[in-house]
């Protein structure tokens, strides 16, 4: 059976690259994916798959912009139910390049293969189905919209229950990666990406013209000082080896070469892989920070917005994914990953059933675009890399359903 797979989603590369090509030529934002999620329904439904529309709703009144498509195999037995996911929204980026398929949305663009995960589900859910009289269970296929903003699709899945009937073993997600060549799986047991929390920060003081600054409480000052203090304040209660990055990357002081303004904001994340830790630092910042404005007569609102945890990899799941990655692409091109401060709101899924998220390598430097790094203007993938990953999908989720363990034929 594994073998007919391969070549059934062999025979589906192009139709991959045009599910993807498309994708990336009309990109949606976080929550916005409409048309998205529209063309999916339209390409699952052609294939005769049902489809359930309207998950992943921000608030009871909101519509939803996910989807979830279930795949029934038809062959005698009684087998499980598992989860294959695809982030389906994509980035406030302006693209270059790519002539032939560049983003048409203005400002908007596929930066992080969200296009790509899409088309290789789409691909896995296809050939399963097409061979569905060759195996009996459900396998559910997850288009989850808003993985790029908070409060992240994937937590709103988890509360919406999407996941409690049928109830999935476990749950498989990829990620393209471009530091891994083509042909390369990635994988790592155990906690893999850090939890990731937003940090909003407004400084308040009292504005006016530079020239009588004495009279002022200068925000800027204080932020000048506030940042390198946390940096190093915050570095100094880390335990040793312990992971963790502070950062902020936005910082406005909307004065003039002779205006002091009354607030500067600075915006920035936090990512850790321990949960003390992260709740002793989300304890200690704005206290930090509210300590030095007070001295220089100023004030701070500290906002916190917790994001997603750590992506927890079930290890016996994984050691399985990674068993057939094996088989698939062979022991050579089956690599071992180190933990990654990303964050990912795959993270959900894997607090609530065994999850297991693979790296895949879309990586050639003889391709343009497909060496930079995720969030790039530039970004590409290689396509070929497109069946590889459709089929560990397919593969991991016939694998997980099965009454008995399938062997590569």
């Amino acid at each position: 059976m594994i073998a007919e797979l391969r070549t059934t989603l062999a025979a589906l590369h192009t139709d991959m690259v045009a599910w993807r090509r498309h994708l990336h030529r009309h990109p949606e934002l976080s929550f916005q994916e409409r048309r998205t999620a529209a063309f999916i329904a339209e390409v699952l439904k052609a294939e005769g798959i049902a489809v359930h529309t309207g998950v992943g709703r921000l608030h009871a009144d909101a519509e939803g912009t996910g989807l979830i498509a279930y795949v029934h195999g038809e062959a005698e037995g009684k087998g499980g139910c598992f989860a294959l996911r695809a982030d389906i929204d994509a980035l406030p980026i302006t693209e270059v390049g790519k002539p032939d398929y560049c983003s048409q949305e203005a400002g908007v663009m596929h930066a992080c293969g969200h296009d790509a995960h899409t088309a290789m589900v789409l691909g896995a859910g296809i050939a399963l189905h097409r061979m569905r009289k060759q195996w009996s269970g459900t396998v559910m296929l997850v288009f989850q919209p808003g993985e790029e903003k908070e409060p992240g699709g994937a937590s709103l899945l988890v509360r919406e229950g999407v996941f409690d009937d049928p109830r999935p073993s476990g749950i498989l997600g990829q990620h393209v990666t471009p530091e891994l060549p083509i042909g390369k799986l990635g994988f790592r047991p155990g906690p893999f990406m850090a939890a990731a929390d937003e940090l909003y920060i407004t400084v308040k003081g009292r504005g006016g013209h530079a020239s009588v600054r004495h009279r002022l409480v200068d925000p800027i000052l204080i932020a000048a000082q506030l940042l390198p203090t946390l940096y190093t304040q915050a570095q100094a209660a880390v335990p040793e080896e312990e992971p963790m990055v502070l950062s902020f990357g936005k910082v406005i002081a909307a004065g003039a070469t002779n205006i002091v303004p009354d607030t500067v904001t600075i915006d920035g994340t936090l990512r850790t892989f321990n949960e003390d830790l992260r709740a002793r630092l989300h304890e200690l910042l704005p206290g930090i920070a509210s300590r030095i404005a007070q001295d220089r007569g100023g004030e701070v609102e500290f906002r916190i917005v917790r994001g997603s945890p750590v992506v927890k990899n079930d290890p016996v799941l994984t050691a399985r994914m990674r068993a057939l990655a094996v088989d698939l692409v062979g022991a050579e091109n089956v690599v071992d990953m180190d933990i990654r401060m990303g964050a990912e709101d795959f993270a959900y899924y894997t607090h609530v059933m065994p999850g297991c998220f693979f790296r895949l390598g879309t990586g050639n430097p003889a391709k343009a675009g497909t060496q930079s790094g995720l969030h790039t203007a530039d970004f590409d993938i290689d396509e070929d890399a497109l069946p590889i990953g459709a089929t560990m999908m397919a593969m991991g989720a016939l694998r997980e359903i099965a009454d008995r363990r399938l062997t590569p034929q």
